[in-house]
C-alpha cells in the first residue's frame, strides 16, 4: 500500500511539472508575439507607409529643405531657417467634425470653419490644416485636446531686414524653396539645400556682395526722394567699378519677403534687372565714348547745332537749345540731342551698333539670379535708328546693363561682368578683357566731372568726393507716342573721379513739378541730388575718404597734356 501511494505522489508531480513546463511554455509564446507586433509596429513607424500618422509626419517634412544662411559681404545674417510647426489632421480618427472645426476657426482667423468642415468630411488619412504656425498658435491648438490633429516642426525662412534688400534675397514658398533673387540662386546649387527628415548639416553661408548699411542708406534715400519728387516708382543701383560687385540695389515700390504674398503685387517687380526702358540723354555717354573710342570725333571738334534736325517725317531738337556750334565737351554738359545725333552719324550705324554691343547693351545679361530682361532692340539699323538711339531714344535697357557699360567707360576700358556674390578686384579681372581704349575712358571721366561741375549734373556734387556722371530726362512712350509730361528720370554717377570705384544710378518714374524743385521736373532737378545724397551717406561706409580740396593735377589739364 505504501509502495503504491508513493507511485502515485511521483505521477502527480510528474503531472504538475508537465502542465508547469506548458504554461511557461504558452507564456513565453505570448510575450514572443507581443514583442513581435511591438517591433514590426516600431519598424512601422519608423518607415513612411500610407495610412500611418507618423509615416505621414516624415513625408511632408521631407517635402521641405533647410538652406544655408545668408549673409552681407561683412558676414551678417539677411536670411536664415527657423523651426515652426504645421498642423495636419487624420480625418478618419477626428470624433467631431463640426467641433473640430469651429474651435480651430477659433484660433486660426484665416481659416473658415464652413471650408474645413467640408475638407475634413472628405475622407483620407492625411490633410494640411494650417503652415507656419508660431509658438502661441501651437500652444492654443494643443490645449483644445482635440483628437486627430498633429504638428510637424518644418524649416520657416525668415529676414530680420525685413524689405531693405527685398529685390537681391528674393523669397520662398511655403515649402521653403527658392523663388526669386538669391534664394533663387542657391537651388541651382544642390549641395546648397538639405532635405528634412534629419537634422540638416551646418551649411556653410551664402555670401553676397550687398553691404547692408549702403543698402539700407540707399534704400531710404531713394524712398525719401521719391516721396519728395511724388514719382510712382524708383530705382537704384551701386556698383564696384573694378569688381562688378552689385553693392546695393532698390527698386520701390517693394515687399517684405517674410511676407512673400506681398510680392505678386504687378508694381512690386525688380526695375533695375527686370525692367527695360528708354533712359534718355544718359545714353550720349556711350555715342560719344564711341566716337572718341574710333577716332572719329575728339574734344577739340565740334558740331553745328544751330538749327534742328530734320530727318524723314521727325525733327530732332535741344531741350536746352545754344543755337549756335558746340564742341564736344559742351556737347556732352549741355546734353545736345543734334549735336549726339551728328557725332553718332561720324561713327556710323555699323560701328555705332557694335560699340553698344561691346558694352553689352544689346543682349541680355546673365547673373547669379538668372537672365535679366531682354534689351529691345532695333530689328534694322540704320541712320535714324543711329540718331535717336545717340540720345537715348529707339533702344530700351536694364538698369543693371546701363551701369555695367558705364563702369567700363570709367574703369580704364575694361568689361567686368555684374555680380551678386563677394567678388575680389583681382578675381574680377582675370575673366575680363579690355573693350574700351585707356585714353577714351580717361577722357570719359574728365567729361563726367564737368559734367557735374558745370552742366546738367550740378546738383549732385557731394563735398569732397568729386562725383561724375550724366543726367537723363526720357519721355515715356504713351498710346504710341512720346509723352512730355510723363518722365523717366535717371542720373548715373561715378566716385571719386580721379580714380573711380563706384557707380550709383538713379531712376525716378513719372516725377512731378513740385516746389522743391522750382516747379521743374527733369533728371537734373530730382535724380541728380539723389544720388549726390547717395554718395554723401555711402562714401563713408565704402571707406573712400573724402578730399576737402579737389587738389592735384586738374582735369582738363591733364587731358590736355596728354593727349
Amino acid at each position: 500500500m505504501a509502495s503504491l501511494r508513493s507511485h502515485l505522489t511521483i505521477k502527480r508531480d510528474a503531472t504538475h511539472k508537465t502542465r508547469m513546463r506548458a504554461r511557461a511554455g504558452l507564456m513565453a509564446l505570448v510575450f514572443a508575439s507581443a514583442f513581435t507586433v511591438l517591433g514590426a509596429r516600431l519598424v512601422e513607424l519608423g518607415f513612411p507607409t500610407e495610412g500611418n500618422d507618423q509615416g505621414a509626419r516624415l513625408y511632408t517634412s521631407s517635402t521641405v529643405v533647410h538652406r544655408p544662411d545668408i549673409v552681407d559681404t561683412k558676414g551678417r545674417i539677411l536670411a536664415t531657417d527657423i523651426q515652426m510647426g504645421s498642423l495636419f489632421a487624420n480625418p478618419s480618427r477626428i470624433e467631431d467634425v463640426d467641433t473640430t472645426a469651429e474651435q480651430l476657426a477659433s484660433v486660426l482667423t484665416d481659416v473658415n470653419p464652413r471650408t474645413l468642415r467640408k475638407r475634413l468630411t472628405g475622407g483620407g488619412k492625411f490633410l494640411w490644416i494650417a503652415r507656419e504656425l508660431n509658438p502661441r498658435q501651437q500652444a492654443q491648438i494643443h490645449e483644445l485636446g482635440l483628437p486627430g490633429l498633429d504638428f510637424v516642426q518644418e524649416p520657416h525662412r525668415v529676414y530680420p531686414a525685413g524689405a531693405t534688400a527685398a529685390h537681391i534675397l528674393g523669397h520662398v514658398n511655403v515649402d521653403n524653396r527658392g523663388l526669386a533673387g538669391a534664394e533663387s540662386y542657391i537651388d541651382t546649387r544642390p549641395a546648397r539645400v538639405a532635405v528634412t527628415g534629419r537634422k540638416a548639416d551646418k551649411q556653410k553661408p551664402v555670401r553676397l556682395a550687398m553691404n547692408l548699411s549702403v543698402q539700407h542708406a540707399v534704400r531710404e534715400e531713394l524712398g525719401q526722394a521719391m516721396k519728395l519728387y511724388k514719382s510712382k516708382a524708383a530705382a537704384a543701383l551701386v556698383l564696384d567699378v573694378h569688381s562688378g560687385e552689385i553693392v546695393a540695389l532698390s527698386s520701390l515700390p517693394d515687399y517684405d519677403p517674410n511676407r512673400r504674398e506681398e510680392a505678386l503685387k504687378s508694381d512690386r517687380f525688380n526695375r533695375v534687372t527686370s525692367g527695360v526702358f528708354e533712359l534718355g540723354s544718359v545714353f550720349k555717354m556711350f555715342t560719344t565714348a564711341g566716337a572718341l573710342d574710333a577716332g572719329v570725333t575728339s574734344l577739340d571738334k565740334g558740331y553745328d547745332a544751330r538749327n534742328p534736325l530734320k530727318v524723314a517725317s521727325f525733327t530732332i531738337n535741344d531741350f536746352h537749345a545754344k543755337r549756335r556750334w558746340l564742341s564736344v565737351p559742351e556737347i556732352f554738359i549741355y546734353s545736345s540731342n543734334i549735336g549726339s545725333a551728328k557725332m553718332a552719324l561720324d561713327l556710323g550705324p555699323k560701328r555705332h551698333k557694335a560699340f553698344l554691343g561691346k558694352l553689352g547693351l544689346l543682349d541680355r545679361m546673365n547673373t547669379e539670379m538668372g537672365l535679366s530682361a531682354a534689351p529691345i532692340v532695333p530689328k534694322k539699323w540704320g541712320r535714324i535708328n543711329t540718331m535717336t538711339i545717340a540720345y537715348g531714344h529707339g533702344l530700351s535697357v536694364t538698369p543693371l546693363q546701363m551701369a555695367s557699360a558705364a563702369a567700363t567707360l570709367v574703369n580704364g576700358g575694361y568689361k567686368v561682368n555684374p555680380t551678386f556674390l563677394a567678388r575680389s578686384r583681382e578675381d574680377a579681372q582675370h575673366g575680363s578683357k579690355r573693350v574700351v581704349k585707356l585714353q577714351t575712358s580717361d577722357l570719359m571721366r574728365y567729361l563726367f566731372r564737368l559734367n557735374v561741375q558745370q552742366g546738367s549734373g550740378k546738383r549732385a556734387d557731394t563735398a569732397g568726393y568729386r562725383v561724375g556722371g550724366k543726367t537723363g530726362t526720357a519721355e515715356k512712350v504713351v498710346n504710341g507716342k512720346y509723352s512730355r509730361t510723363k518722365l523717366l528720370n535717371s542720373f548715373l554717377g561715378v566716385f571719386p573721379m580721379d580714380a573711380p570705384e563706384y557707380v550709383v544710378l538713379v531712376v525716378l518714374d513719372e516725377p512731378q513739378k513740385v516746389e522743391a524743385t522750382g516747379g521743374k521736373s527733369t533728371a537734373g532737378v530730382n535724380a541728380a541730388p539723389t544720388v549726390g545724397r547717395i554718395i554723401e551717406r555711402i562714401g563713408p561706409m565704402l571707406s573712400v575718404a573724402p578730399l576737402l580740396e579737389e587738389g592735384g593735377v586738374k582735369f582738363d589739364e591733364h587731358v590736355n597734356a596728354s593727349y
